[in-house]
């Protein structure tokens, strides 16, 4: 029985399973509902075709026509949003990351792995940087800034969001009004500009591969292409690399990477960094120049009627990075793209690698670090995909 003043959305016969499965999505097709009157954003209540409850979620007028909050029947207030902003400060406590000396920087919200679909939180030190991808969560943003300053752990100095959502970009102070600052990962300073950075200022996704690489890179030349603002590259120097060298289109991520080497290495470092497309930079490199090789593209496709042409240019990109890479070398690969599963992308890597006539074995299969954790009833989640190669 409705107990709340949510408008009920009801499902067609037999399309209740997913939801019943925990997935989180409903999709348009699934809907028997009448819902062109309904307002992108507003709360809905989803039924079965025999008035069974299902969830309480967002409405949104695309494919994914609701995005479920909550598989209990309640009321989506303040006590709702620090109920789940405290499940998620937890977790990061659990993780090690709350509380830190070491670092201070990390994903406190993370979509459907959190039970927000379309919300992320970034924590950078004193900073919670909020990043709505629906306009559920746009609207919800008073509320979720207020939860933030109730939540416990959480010690703000700022609170800002930046978002896009049907094609308006909207920025907002809810608290402080600094737009970047200097953070710790690891030990490693970093400066993240949450207003002129991709996505929230910096990629905390990729925390533990850095640290991996640093495993691998002393005494090594290491090339890190699309280097953003040079995570890779500073956790490489830091662990007794030769040379790095940082490339990247962007001007301004030049600019920012080489900030960060300067500040992690005020004395100097065997650092260079090129504001080049990486493809031209690849194909002009000698074979053999370098230990090892990162290779983190931006997303090549958003949308799956973009999947092809992505695959080609991964494929490309990775065939060139073998084929550049010293033998004995590492190649360090990765995907962003959501709509590039990791069986695809496996093959995809294995289709370039087999152009290049090189043997090469995986030794290592990574993904996001745990504080972007994935649902296990939503395993579109698992967005970011990566293999480390040893190449003969």
């Amino acid at each position: 029985m409705t107990v709340l003043n949510y408008r009920k959305i009801r499902l067609k016969p037999t399309k209740e399973r997913s939801l019943l499965n925990r997935h989180p999505w409903v999709f348009s097709g699934a809907i028997a509902t009448s819902t062109h009157n309904f307002t992108d954003g507003e709360i809905v209540e989803v039924y079965d075709s025999n008035d069974h409850f299902l969830g309480t979620g967002h409405f949104n007028p695309g494919s994914i026509r609701v995005r479920i909050l909550s598989f209990i029947q309640r009321e989506i207030n303040e006590a709702f949003w620090i109920e789940r902003l405290s499940n998620a400060i937890q977790l990061r406590r659990t993780l090690g990351l709350a509380g830190s000396s070491h670092t201070n920087a990390f994903r406190l919200v993370h979509g459907e792995g959190d039970q927000l679909p379309g919300l992320v939180i970034d924590i950078y030190n004193d900073t919670a940087v909020i990043q709505p991808h629906s306009m559920g969560m746009q609207l919800a943003l008073d509320q979720i800034a207020t939860a933030l300053k109730k939540t416990d752990g959480l010690a703000l100095r700022n609170i800002f969001s930046r978002s896009s959502e049907n094609h308006v970009s909207t920025e907002n102070f809810y608290l402080g009004e600094a737009v970047a600052g200097t953070v710790l990962e690891n030990d490693h300073q970093f400066y993240v500009n949450w207003k002129e950075g991709q996505k929230t200022g910096f990629f905390l996704d990729q925390r533990d591969n850095r640290q991996l690489l640093s495993e691998y890179s002393a005494g090594k030349k290491v090339l890190n292409t699309f280097c953003y603002s040079g995570g890779f590259s500073v956790y490489a120097l830091k662990a007794g690399a030769e040379k790095v060298v940082s490339v990247d289109s962007s001007a301004k991520a030049i600019e920012w990477t080489n900030k960060n080497v300067e500040t992690n290495f005020p004395a100097g470092a065997a650092h260079e960094s090129h504001c080049r497309d990486v493809f031209d930079y690849l194909k002009s490199a000698s074979p053999g120049e370098f230990d090892i090789i990162v290779l983190d593209p931006p997303a090549f496709a958003k949308h799956l009627s973009a999947v092809d042409k992505a695959v080609i240019g991964y494929r490309n990109l990775n065939e060139l990075g073998i084929r550049l890479v010293k033998p004995g070398g590492l190649v360090f690969t990765f995907s962003c793209s959501q709509v590039i599963d990791p069986v695809l992308f496996r093959k995809t890597i294995f289709k370039a690698a087999a152009k290049t006539g090189r043997e090469v074995r995986v030794l290592h299969q990574v993904s996001q670090g745990p504080d972007h954790p994935i649902n296990l009833y939503h395993p579109e989640g698992e967005y970011l995909k990566g293999l480390v190669l040893e190449v003969q």
